[in-house]
């Protein structure tokens, strides 16, 4: 397992924002521009139609991406160097979760610096972002949420066979994978290094996970109580029991995903 860190360069900051402001995005996804650029009129913005709305947040992504390029620049090594301090113990946790030797895999993983805050993750082409304005703690945080993600899905595709697709949102097989996260993230050592663990930080996450109940439990809890297997009997118990209670989970993250 090996990470590179890297500022990708001023469109793909654009591209990578206007990914999550199409037509019909939830605002959970759309909004969050909004909340970390006050200076992109939010009422301004909605009521242009979506091209011309598209150009006008465009325009200052690509501003602001001028204004904090010193900033950018500053942070990779320091994202760099705190990433290396912790890689031994971070692949030693992951290869005992995932049964496997984490060294043997994934050696291209590239990690772009990123001015979205949604920091999305791709799983074919092997990287994902971290939103700058994220501490080195918090980078490595992010990272590890990331890369969990990777190993997971090595491991589900061979237990599953199911097609790539199937794995990102909305998919059942991504809503597990997110909320799985927490579980392996309890090993302490992953949660002594990342500050986004326990919940009480803030949560490694999305937060409509986090107070999602069912069956009069939180359903991370649950998913806790299961994690006390090998990894492949507990993908297979957890997504069983996502099934049973998909309409429930659904009907919860469609409420939650109105508002950011």
């Amino acid at each position: 397992m090996r990470l590179t860190f890297h500022n990708p360069g001023e469109d793909y900051m654009v591209s990578s924002v206007l990914e999550f402001q199409t037509e019909g995005e939830t605002a959970l996804w759309s909004d969050a521009v909004y909340y970390f650029y006050p200076e992109i009129d939010q009422e301004k913005a909605k009521a242009l139609p979506h091209s011309q709305r598209a150009a006008y947040i465009s325009q200052h992504i690509r501003d602001k991406y001028r204004e904090l390029l010193p900033v950018l620049e500053e942070k990779l090594p320091l994202y760099t160097q705190h990433w290396q301090a912790h890689q031994g113990q971070i692949a030693a946790a992951l290869s005992e979760a995932f049964e496997l030797n984490a060294d043997e895999l994934f050696n291209d993983l590239r990690c772009n610096i990123s001015l979205n805050p949604v920091s999305p993750r791709y799983l074919r082409e092997k990287y994902f972002e971290v939103f700058y304005l994220n501490s080195q703690r918090g980078a490595l945080g992010i990272a590890i949420h990331e890369i969990i993600h990777f190993f997971w899905f090595h491991v589900w595709q061979q237990e599953f066979g199911s097609h790539p697709d199937t794995w990102e949102r909305p998919h059942l097989p991504w809503i597990l994978s997110e909320m799985a996260v927490e579980a392996i993230m309890s090993d302490e050592r992953l949660s002594s290094i990342n500050p986004y663990y326990p919940r009480e930080n803030g949560g490694c996450v999305y937060p409509y996970f986090q107070n999602m109940v069912i069956d009069g439990t939180p359903i991370l809890d649950t998913l806790a109580g299961m994690y006390k297997q090998p990894i492949r009997g507990f993908m297979r118990e957890a997504y069983a029991y996502c099934q049973r209670h998909e309409a429930a989970i659904r009907r919860h993250i469609e409420e939650e995903e109105k508002t950011f």
